[in-house]
């Protein structure tokens, strides 16, 4: 085949032409969606106090659930007291199961952070 008849062939076909509603629907699309505001970001300044007292319950927990010598004891220094504490208290979550949460909740933290890496999601 010739350069000639293939440029006769390719010149026959008509050309594409959308219908009649199309642009107007698809300039309407684009025009919504630009008039939308952005979504809210997550208030993670007013959050942070919120976590933070989180975390000192947390701690305030750990002593206050261990009630054995060791905390009793005066003249202990406090970092023996709290691993202490902080022993007595995984001993107790352990019973629960409170490890196989965490490990699903990390589970679930490292697949949606990869998954939003991947895809090249951005807030």
């Amino acid at each position: 085949m010739r350069d000639e008849e293939l440029d006769r062939i390719l010149s026959d076909e008509p050309g594409v032409v959308p219908s009649s509603g199309f642009t107007v629907a698809v300039m309407e699309a684009v025009r919504r969606e630009a008039a939308t505001p952005p979504p809210i970001p997550f208030p993670w300044k007013r959050a942070l106090p919120g976590l933070a007292a989180w975390l000192v319950v947390l701690v305030v927990a750990v002593f206050s659930s261990h009630s054995g010598a060791a905390l009793e004891t005066a003249g202990v220094p406090f970092w023996p007291r709290f691993l202490s504490a902080a022993t007595a208290a995984l001993a107790t979550a352990g019973r629960f199961g409170v490890g196989w949460v965490a490990l699903a909740l990390l589970l679930s933290l490292v697949s949606v952070t990869l998954s939003m890496r991947l895809t090249g999601w951005r807030s």
